[in-house]
């Protein structure tokens, strides 16, 4: 089943954040540290045009260390952006954020056209705008509440929580501006949008949890085996999603009566273990210019 998913509010969101990024200096693109590639969207990219950018890799804390540190050498030849981590074990600097964002945003002496701003009494004056974008599900409000040091953004582990834009003032008299997560109208790309929905990042309603499930016991087979044989005791003869399924079934007792597997409700203990890190830290994506991640020594079961 071909995979769509495009609410509504995501078409007034786009028209808004093509307004917002006329006026804006400088793009924090927030991206899913466990899926870069596929969680970046080429629709935002080209939205973006030649704005400076500030890649996120966020919830590093539940990927592969060291695909991490490929897709930032990959994404440090890009001229005018930088590259950062962000996650519960290595938390975004703030202070190298800034030195990022005058790099990057403070080099011009002109502002773009749109970008005057009034400067708010007793505050100094509005640097810019910063926007920040990215598909839902990413943590872009989390990083916002983070980097103010309150909650301010709603949050959540579900997508498309941020309807509207949420507009801040930040260090140094720039405004971040908190966006809503979008996707492409047409998902053409499916190998990125299995990949976006095994993460989270594409709304429950409009996926098969079996198939996705399928395809990430597959991916996991292929490159992480050991995190499958630790956490549900797979055995060398498992070689199949199906296989997956029914092993899990049999470990937590997923069955239907007289016996019989439940492979949609394992399909949803592998999914959920995944996004959860209790498969331990697994990336299924790596840059072009690096061999799939295979490397399965990070991953660890955990209760």
């Amino acid at each position: 089943m071909a995979i769509s998913w495009y609410p509504g509010h995501m078409h007034k969101a786009r028209k808004e954040l093509g307004a917002l990024l006329r006026g804006a200096k400088l793009v924090i693109e927030v991206l899913d540290a466990r899926v870069p590639g596929a969680s970046s969207n080429p629709l935002l990219g080209r939205m973006r045009g030649k704005l400076p950018v500030i890649r996120i890799l966020n919830k590093s804390d539940l990927a592969d260390s060291e695909a991490t540190a490929a897709w930032m050498s990959h994404y440090a030849a890009d001229v005018g952006s930088a590259c950062m981590v962000n996650g519960r074990d290595s938390p975004l600097d703030p202070k190298r954020l800034n030195v990022h964002i005058q790099r990057l945003g403070g080099t011009s002496g002109d502002k773009a056209p749109g970008c005057a701003q009034t400067a708010i009494p007793g505050n100094p004056p509005l640097a810019g705008r910063i926007a920040i974008i990215g598909i839902p599900n990413v943590g872009k409000s989390t990083l916002l509440n983070q980097l103010i040091g309150r909650k301010l953004a709603r949050t959540g582990n579900t997508p498309a929580i941020t309807r509207q834009q949420q507009t801040i003032v930040y260090a140094a008299g720039w405004t971040l501006v908190d966006t809503p997560g979008m996707l492409r109208p047409r998902l053409e790309d499916q190998r990125a949008a299995l990949l976006m929905a095994s993460v989270g990042s594409i709304g429950a309603a409009a996926i098969d949890s079996g198939e996705i499930g399928a395809f990430l016991a597959d991916r996991l087979l292929a490159g992480h085996r050991h995190a499958l044989e630790q956490r549900y005791g797979i055995t060398a003869a498992d070689n199949t999603a199906e296989a997956v399924f029914d092993r899990i079934a049999h470990v937590r007792g997923a069955r239907r009566k007289g016996g019989v597997a439940d492979l949609e409700r394992a399909a949803g203990i592998l999914l959920r273990d995944f996004r959860s890190a209790r498969l331990g830290r697994i990336s299924l994506e790596s840059p072009p210019d690096m061999n799939p991640p295979t490397k399965s020594s990070q991953a660890m079961s955990t209760p």
